[in-house]
């Protein structure tokens, strides 16, 4: 079978920029701020659909109900939505400063858990990101700063360069800096809670809702000072959600699945790749290649990130 290509949904964010359609050719829907772009979703309110080929028109839900055996692979885990959710971020101001809730949590607190990775793609000179709280930080230094407006100068920064990545669990406080494109892959959820939006509003120019009690309940306030990542090979990210490699590919190499008969979902963060049957992915294209996919070919010199499930 030949790789599978979904339209992305692009969504306006006050933090977005143009970077989308600059950086990889994008043809975005009007001038507006577009922060994020989600290239493979299945949930209730938003749907991957394919965008040509055999399986053209039907929706991301629609493969993961009627067709797992044959698009995932036979014995591909249960459940009722397919579990990995990936986007590009384009921030071109701060996010927020936020956390997902604990799988412990979260229900409790009326949202889902979220654990997610980042795949620096892009980095401005000194563009940072703000991860963990600085050494020392206690829960009582943290709600005093919510009081006084002073939450950035407890959280840790990190300046990271194109080709990083970084680990995010729930529970992790964080927040994306101006000047990042970043591939995102996480769990299937859309929880954030924000706990500091640098006293901005939004697009409609109303401040940005914030969720101070739910912060706090979910913050690891024993997460100090992270690092990026440092892996010791391909497996860039690992955990009970996902699974994320970082293939470097010279010149007219072959790469495919993970594990033959299960499928694998690419991404190209540098250079060019072919399909068996001819088709081009270029940097920042996406695509899902089935359980029963042939090898891909790299064109120059690639990366390609490989996600599957654990």
């Amino acid at each position: 079978m030949e790789p599978i290509v979904f339209e992305p949904l692009y969504m306006q964010r006050v933090w977005g920029g143009r970077e989308l359609e600059q950086c990889y050719g994008r043809c975005l829907p009007d001038d507006a701020p577009y922060g994020e772009s989600w290239e493979i979703v299945d949930r209730a309110g938003e749907q991957s659909v394919v965008r040509d080929g055999v399986f053209a028109g039907k929706t991301l839900h629609e493969l993961w109900s009627g067709h797992r055996d044959e698009v995932f692979g036979p014995g591909t885990t249960a459940g009722e939505r397919f579990p990995i959710l990936i986007k590009i971020l384009d921030a071109r101001d701060d996010l927020s400063i936020q956390v997902h809730p604990p799988v412990h949590l979260a229900e409790a607190l009326g949202g889902e858990p979220k654990t997610e990775m980042w795949y620096i793609a892009g980095a401005d000179e000194g563009a940072k990101l703000h991860v963990g709280l600085k050494s020392g930080v206690t829960r009582d230094d943290f709600e005093r700063a919510i009081g006084n407006g002073s939450v950035a100068d407890c959280v840790h920064e990190i300046e990271p360069a194109a080709g990083d990545s970084i680990f995010i669990p729930s529970g992790r406080l964080h927040a994306i800096g101006a000047g990042f494109l970043i591939h995102e892959i996480q769990q299937n959820s859309d929880t954030t809670y924000r706990v500091f939006d640098w006293n901005r509003v939004g697009l409609d120019g109303q401040p940005r809702e914030l969720h101070v009690e739910q912060s706090l309940a979910s913050i690891d306030f024993e997460d100090f000072e992270p690092s990026m990542d440092r892996p010791s090979g391909p497996v860039i990210a690992e955990c009970d959600y996902f699974r994320v490699e970082k293939l470097v590919v010279g010149d007219g190499g072959l790469f495919g699945l993970r594990e033959a008969g299960k499928f694998s979902i690419f991404s190209v963060a540098e250079g060019r790749v072919q399909s068996s049957g001819g088709r081009v992915f270029k940097q920042g294209d996406f695509f899902l290649l089935p359980a029963g996919g042939a090898d891909l070919i790299a064109c120059r010199d690639s990366v390609v990130l490989r996600t599957t499930l654990p």
